[in-house]
């Protein structure tokens, strides 16, 4: 692939994040990878005085579920075009009392529940074999430099707290929720896996912005998850993202 400008940070995003619109500038880069399509073009522009790109996870229609993401052409095309930095940006349920709906979290662990998604680079047999070390699935730079900035935005963020990966699309019965929670889970999500993996392999440093929508089944009072309460959430939360990005842009090297 071709020489790209420097890029200071990526955001991949999840539900309810097909675009930043605080991006100026943006303009689209679609590139093959050797593992198929990206799930839609990087949107490159500048943020903060810093060029920033950004790619939505399911697509810009949201037209792929959690399970159908090619994770490793994603993660491909971003280390290819140079990124060294990654925020991944993931719509969970909450488990725990700390992480109420609204509740922007800032995770240092992940469970992976996940299955048939390939979450190695080395599956062809083309690469040598790693056997990365996950023991801090998130690095520990950006998820401090993270941490860092929304306290200088006067955002407020639960720093910690495990993220458990399951499959979807659906969500989770309460039975599933209760063993998560016994597991140590403080929020779920479909989407964290294997993408976390792959930023390993790659030598990316990444972390994780959960954004919770609802309460996780039988965690909360509702009788049901509805996707208008999903998406009102996600909304009131997405709104404190910008100000979030712009200060670990201003605060942090590339």
């Amino acid at each position: 692939m071709g020489n790209h400008e420097t890029i200071a940070l990526a955001v991949i995003g999840g539900t309810g994040l097909y675009r930043l619109a605080t991006l100026a500038g943006a303009r689209s880069v679609s590139e093959p990878t050797p593992y198929g399509e990206a799930s839609g073009p990087l949107r490159i522009g500048t943020l903060a005085g810093r060029t920033v790109a950004f790619l939505a996870r399911h697509g810009e229609g949201h037209t792929l579920p959690p399970h159908k993401v090619n994770y490793r052409a994603n993660l491909w095309l971003l280390h290819a075009v140079g990124v060294k930095r990654v925020l991944a940006v993931n719509a969970v349920g909450g488990i725990t009392q700390r992480f109420g709906p609204r509740t922007i979290g800032v995770p240092d662990q992940i469970i992976d529940y996940t299955w048939g998604r390939i979450g190695t680079f080395c599956e062809e047999g083309d690469r040598d074999v790693l056997h990365v070390d996950m023991s801090e699935p998130y690095t520990q730079r950006l998820r401090h430099a993270l941490l860092a900035a929304a306290r200088a935005a006067n955002v407020e963020v639960v720093a910690g707290g495990c993220y458990g990966a399951t499959q979807g699309p659906r969500l989770e019965t309460k039975a599933e929720i209760a063993r998560l929670r016994r597991d140590g889970c403080d929020v779920v999500g479909m989407t964290g896996m294997p993408e976390a993996a792959l930023a390993r392999e790659l030598g990316l440093d990444y972390a994780c912005l959960a954004l919770v929508a609802n309460w996780a089944a039988g965690c909360g009072d509702a009788a049901e998850i509805t996707m208008a309460e999903v998406l009102d959430n996600l909304e009131y939360a997405t709104a404190r993202l910008p100000a979030v990005l712009a200060a670990l842009l201003k605060g942090t090297a590339v």
